[in-house]
C-alpha cells in the first residue's frame, strides 16, 4: 500500500468524531472510560502536586502544590467555555469552530463513538490540564502566580487548542497520517518546548555561592511518579475510548515500556556516576511513561521494551547533559523528561507502529516514509509552539511582569505569595 492510502487508514483510527454523532451507548466502554478520565486527573491532582512539590525547596513546597491545583480548576473552566469547541468542532485544517462554545449543543444523549459526549469531553479536558502543569516544571522557584494563571490559560487556548486539533479533531496533521494515540506530540513534546522556552525567557534561579536546589523530599516525589504511572493507564489505555483488545494492549506497552526506561535511566546512572539514585528511578519511568504515550496503540510489547529502554537513557541525557551544555534551567526538566521523551516517543512510532495492531505499518515493516511523517509533525509542533509561547511570554513580560521581584524568591514564594507555609521554617 502506498503511503497515501496508509495516512488515510491513519485518519481513520487515530483522530476521534470531531463532534457529536448518533449511536448507542455500550456501557462496558463507558464504565471504562469514566474510569480512565478519573485516572487522567489523578495524574495531576495529586501525581504532579506530589511529583514537582518533592522536588522543589522547602521554601517553595506550598507554591508548587498551588501551581498545580489551580491550573487543574482554571483549564477546566477555559476548556469547557472555548477550548473543546476550538479542538474537536467542525472548522478547517488549524483550529476547530465555535460550534460547542460553552459546550452548547452536548446533551445527554450525544455520543463520541459508543460513548456519551459529556465524558469524552471531560477525557480531554484531563488532558488538556495536564499540559500546562507539566509546563510549571521548567520555571518553578520564580514565576509570579498571577503571571503563571494567564499563561496557562493564553498557552491552552493559543497553543494546546490548535494542536490538538491538528492532531485529533480533524486537522491537517491527522489528515497527512502523523500517528499520536494518546498526546506525545499533543501534550509532552507541546508542554515540554514551552517548558524550554519559558525556562529561558524568564532565566535562571537566583543562586547564592554554590547553592545547587537539593530536592526537599524526594519521598514525596516518589509517591508522586508512582501516582503518575498507575494514572497513565487511563491516559494510553483510555485513548482507545472503548474496553478492547487494543486498550488492553496499550496498557500492557505502557508498563513495560516504564520499566524498560526506569531500568536503563538506572543502569546509565550507575554506569557513569556510581549509584542508582532514586530520582533518576522515578525520571526513567516518567520517561518511559512519556516516550510510549504516541505509540501505544500502534505497537506490541517487543517494540514497548525497545522504546522504553531507548527513551530512558535519552531522557538521562535531556535531563542532565544536554542541560549542561546549554546552560539553561528546567528547574524539574520539563523539557528533558517530556520534550526529549516526546519527541523520541514520536519518532520511534514511526519505525516500530505494527499493521496488525494500529493498522498502520512503521519503518520495520517496509514503510519508511511513516518517519518521516512523525519528523514532520514533531517538527511542526515544536515550531508552533515556541513561537506562540514566546509571544504569550513576551506579552505577560511587557504587562503584568512574569517573574518575582529578588526579596520574593529569596524568602520563597509561600510566605511571600500566598501568606502560608506548607512547614514551619
Amino acid at each position: 500500500m502506498k503511503v497515501g492510502a496508509w495516512a488515510l487508514a491513519a485518519l481513520v483510527l487515530v483522530v476521534p468524531q470531531a463532534r457529536a454523532q448518533d449511536g448507542a451507548i455500550d456501557s462496558g466502554n463507558t464504565a471504562w472510560m469514566l474510569v480512565s478520565t478519573a485516572l487522567v486527573i489523578l495524574m495531576t491532582v495529586p501525581g504532579l502536586v506530589l511529583f514537582y512539590g518533592g522536588l522543589v525547596r522547602k521554601k517553595n513546597v506550598l507554591a508548587t502544590f498551588v501551581q498545580c491545583f489551580a491550573t487543574c480548576a482554571l483549564v477546566s473552566v477555559v476548556w469547557m467555555i472555548a477550548g473543546y469547541s476550538l479542538a474537536f468542532s467542525p472548522g478547517n485544517a488549524f483550529v476547530g469552530g465555535f460550534g460547542a462554545l460553552f459546550l452548547g449543543g452536548m446533551e445527554i444523549g450525544s455520543t463520541v463513538g459508543t460513548i456519551p459526549e459529556s465524558v469524552f469531553m471531560t477525557f480531554q479536558m484531563a488532558f488538556a490540564v495536564i499540559a500546562p502543569a507539566l509546563i510549571t516544571g521548567a520555571y518553578a522557584d520564580r514565576m509570579k502566580f498571577s503571571a503563571m494563571l494567564v499563561f496557562n490559560a493564553a498557552w491552552v487556548l493559543l497553543v494546546y487548542t490548535p494542536v490538538c486539533h491538528w492532531v485529533w479533531g480533524g486537522g491537517f496533521l491527522g489528515s497527512e497520517g502523523v500517528l499520536d494515540y494518546a498526546g506525545g506530540t499533543v501534550v509532552h513534546i507541546n508542554a515540554g518546548v514551552a517548558g524550554l522556552v519559558a525556562a529561558l525567557v524568564i532565566g535562571k534561579r537566583l543562586r547564592y555561592g554554590s547553592e545547587h536546589f537539593p530536592p526537599h523530599s524526594l519521598a514525596f516525589s516518589v509517591v508522586g511518579a508512582a501516582l503518575l504511572w498507575f494514572g497513565w493507564f487511563g491516559f494510553n489505555a483510555g485513548s482507545a475510548l472503548a474496553a478492547d483488545g487494543r486498550a488492553g494492549m496499550a496498557l500492557a506497552v505502557t508498563q513495560i515500556a516504564a520499566a524498560g526506561a526506569t531500568l536503563s535511566w538506572m543502569a546509565v546512572e550507575w554506569i557513569l556516576r556510581g549509584k542508582p539514585s532514586g530520582l533518576g528511578l522515578i525520571s526513567g519511568a516518567v520517561g518511559g511513561l512519556v516516550a510510549i504515550t504516541p505509540a501505544a496503540g500502534f505497537v506490541g510489547p517487543a517494540s514497548g521494551l525497545a522504546i522504553g529502554l531507548i527513551a530512558g537513557v535519552a531522557c538521562y541525557w535531556g535531563a542532565n547533559a544536554l542541560k549542561r551544555q546549554f546552560n539553561y534551567d528546567d528547574s524539574l526538566d520539563a523539557f528533558g523528561i517530556h520534550g526529549v521523551g516526546g519527541i523520541v516517543g514520536a519518532l520511534l512510532t514511526g519505525v516500530f507502529a505494527s499493521a496488525s495492531i494500529g493498522g498502520v505499518p512503521g519503518l520495520i515493516e517496509g514503510n519508511a516514509g511513516q518517519v518521516l511523517t512523525q519528523l514532520w509533525g514533531t517538527l511542526a509542533t515544536i515550531a508552533y509552539c515556541a513561537a506562540v509561547t514566546w509571544i504569550i511570554l513576551f506579552a505577560i513580560r511587557k504587562t503584568i511582569g512574569l517573574r518575582v521581584d529578588e526579596k520574593t524568591e529569596t524568602v520563597g514564594l509561600d510566605i511571600a505569595l500566598h501568606g502560608q507555609r506548607a512547614y514551619e521554617m
